[in-house]
């Protein structure tokens, strides 16, 4: 018989390291502008604390990838200067961790199996679990489904402030598993974030509303959460987001005082132009010690203006 889970009192995570924030790209494509804001953002927030950024590659989708897109973020990423700390982590490399995981939240009546095509569970109001949940379902090339209990409707984040999920947009049941054997990102992230040691996610505004899926799941692990921080999207002046699956031009890495001049605009830093034409790291090191997350614009969405060609970016 399943039981309600009724989530604790959140907790948040700490560390005897201090900050220790993370980028983690997947290589279904190369760096683009909007991917050097969310990394060049969430660098600075960990080196201006003194802390920890580490750089995870989120390969568990065979389908979506780029041959050598991994390879190429991280000589992108090396090339701005943007140098993380440790060893790069793989999630495929990772998956007895998450089938472990998985097998935790199964003992304790959490999860169910799923056979529903994708039609299928559109046609599912957010209140409702799908009619495989009470089947005791055993077969082949199943997803695996979180069955939610969470109550937790809002969380704080660092740069928006108070969001709030409307109830009824909620589900009840989301996958943590894919058939053919696929982790599903929303399992994945929380896994990799919790065995890390995580203090705060820092990303786009794009995985937003993800957040409120991984919560769910951290409750569920009983697991200290970390803070929350989303910088606003990258968006052309046609006001599409700037994003691989829109084929957004490959950053330059030939250019790089350029792009992180454009991106420290884009985050409130404006470095005078005598820092413009000197050095990268020395272009880093005063964007480190200016940070200052009230200079972000705490927008979901943003059209930076002041990059005159984002369209072509």
């Amino acid at each position: 018989m399943v039981t309600a889970y009724n989530p604790p009192h959140m907790k948040f995570v700490t560390s005897e390291d201090g900050y220790v924030g993370r980028f983690a790209p997947s290589p279904s494509g190369h760096l683009h502008f909007g991917s050097l804001v969310t990394a060049l953002g969430s660098y600075l927030r960990s080196k201006s604390q003194n802390g920890k950024w580490l750089l995870r590659i989120e390969d568990i989708d065979p389908a979506r990838e780029v041959a050598g897109a991994g390879d190429s973020i991280m000589r992108c990423l090396e090339a701005h200067h943007l140098f993380w700390d440790g060893e790069p982590v793989y999630q495929s490399c990772r998956s007895s961790l998450y089938n472990e995981k998985i097998q935790y939240l199964t003992a304790r009546g959490l999860t169910y199996s799923c056979q529903c095509t994708r039609l299928e569970l559109a046609s599912l109001q957010n209140e409702q679990l799908c009619h495989c949940a009470n089947q005791n379902l055993n077969v082949e090339n199943c997803s695996i489904r979180f069955r939610n209990y969470n109550t937790q409707q809002q969380f704080y984040d660092e740069l928006l402030g108070q969001v709030d999920f409307p109830k009824f947009d909620i589900p009840k049941q989301f996958a943590i598993r894919r058939k053919g054997n696929l982790f599903a990102y929303q399992l994945a992230v929380v896994v990799d974030d919790i065995q890390q040691g995580i203090t705060e996610v820092a990303r786009g505004a794009d995985l937003l509303n993800a957040t409120w899926f991984q919560l769910a799941l951290y409750q569920a692990f009983d697991s200290p959460v970390p803070k929350f921080l989303h910088f606003p999207v990258v968006v052309t002046k046609s006001g599409k987001k700037l994003s691989k699956q829109n084929h957004a031009r490959k950053i330059n890495p030939n250019d790089v005082r350029a792009n992180l001049i454009n991106a420290l605009g884009f985050l409130g830093l404006f470095p005078c132009k005598e820092l413009q034409h000197g050095a990268v790291q020395n272009i880093l090191n005063w964007a480190i010690s200016e940070w200052d997350l009230n200079k972000v614009p705490a927008k979901t969405e943003c059209i930076d203006n002041r990059i005159g060609q984002a369209d072509s970016i």
